[in-house]
């Protein structure tokens, strides 16, 4: 099972400068309690961004880069290959960014966390569009963090995947 999981502002914002656009600590220990002992999949600059290797988690990042990774990292520069790759292993597997990571992951995902901000930031990373249509909403906790009102939502899919 592919699943995305994400933070995002009012205007779908997600970053700026490859950091994060807010620091609420309930939304990184929902991260972690998603993630931990789970395959996640990003791109190599969610990868630089990371404070170093997330414990407990098996790391693969899907680059053009020829960066030196370490050798805990699983590294695909095929976008088909990892994505059939992900479909063979019978267990479930978070997408964690960024951008161009999700828009390619998108229309493959089973699930997606998406912690939603209730506030508007200045950004130069986005998510992508969402179709509604395609995916049943549920609300699991409505939270609010030096003022900042924010939602863990899941979303499961409910239409035909590519």
């Amino acid at each position: 099972m592919l699943t995305l999981i994400v933070a995002i502002g009012k205007n779908n914002e997600i970053g700026k400068d490859n950091k994060l656009l807010w620091n609420i600590p309930e939304d990184l220990k929902f991260f972690k309690e998603k993630t931990t002992g789970k395959t996640i999949v990003m791109g190599s600059n969610t990868f630089y961004s990371l404070p170093g290797l997330l414990p407990n988690r098996h790391h693969i990042v899907l680059t053009l880069d020829d960066y030196k990774f370490p050798d805990e990292v699983e590294v695909y520069n095929d976008f088909d290959k990892l994505l059939k790759d992900l479909k063979n292993k019978n267990e479930e597997i978070y997408i964690i960014g960024g951008a161009a990571i999700y828009k390619l992951f998108i229309d493959y995902v089973d699930k997606m966390y998406i912690t939603e901000i209730d506030k508007e930031y200045d950004a130069d990373k986005f998510f992508p569009e969402i179709n509604y249509k395609y995916w049943n909403r549920k609300v699991l906790s409505n939270l609010e963090y030096n003022g900042i009102k924010y939602s863990h939502v899941e979303y499961i899919r409910r239409g035909l995947k590519k």
